[in-house]
């Protein structure tokens, strides 16, 4: 089994979670602005991003820049991998890649704890990737205290780089916000993702 094969409903009972749903948890109103050479990518790049319509075409051409943007402008160090493989405990289901994550560290060549943020990118079923959000949140707070470096909150986003729903991880308590956040505007988006990156450790 791998992160993909969870189910929202799979996930709370087979990773023994309480799950919390419609809490607003980020603050609505921040907002960030981008550096000038990745603000005209992305406007440039929106129309192609949607009128190509694939997970891989919207991942590169809108989310992996807005998470750029968030690892420039965010207070703390941050590293970003995309596509990695992310195998924490197979046993439980708890390995597979991982479409984006973001580790408070300046480490670049490989994932180090703490891990802070997972960003699941889905063409068009937001509540389809929940399940396997939470169950790679669940796997990044447990590689967290495997290597001796845990932190409070484990962030998650599920996307399909236009729509945004976010998530929060703590203990065994998964916080949804019922919310969709939609993109245009970009600064409100990247306002939302530093946050998950600056929150407090």
């Amino acid at each position: 089994m791998s992160y993909s094969q969870f189910t929202l409903k799979k996930a709370v009972i087979e990773l023994n979670l309480t799950l919390v749903e419609g809490v607003e948890f980020l603050n609505r109103d921040r907002q960030e602005s981008f550096p000038p050479y990745l603000a005209e990518y992305l406007q440039k790049n929106l129309t192609l991003a949607i009128a190509l319509n694939t997970e891989k075409a919207r991942s590169e051409l809108l989310i992996c820049p807005l998470l750029l943007a968030a690892k420039e402008i965010a207070n703390s160090p941050c590293s970003l991998f995309s596509g990695e493989e992310f195998e924490v405990e197979p046993d439980a289901g708890l390995t597979g890649v991982c479409d984006f994550l973001l580790s408070r560290s300046t480490e670049q060549l490989y994932i180090t704890a703490p891990v802070v943020s997972i960003v699941e990118a889905k063409k068009e079923d937001l509540k389809g990737g929940l399940g396997q959000c939470i169950a790679t949140m669940v796997a990044a707070w447990r590689f967290n205290q495997q290597n001796q470096n845990s932190i409070a909150t484990v962030y998650g986003a599920v996307t399909t780089d236009t729509l945004w729903r976010f998530l929060k991880l703590e203990h065994q308590t998964v916080t949804i916000d019922l919310n969709e956040y939609s993109l245009p505007p970009f600064e409100s988006i990247l306002g939302k993702l530093v946050q998950l990156i600056d929150s407090p450790a």
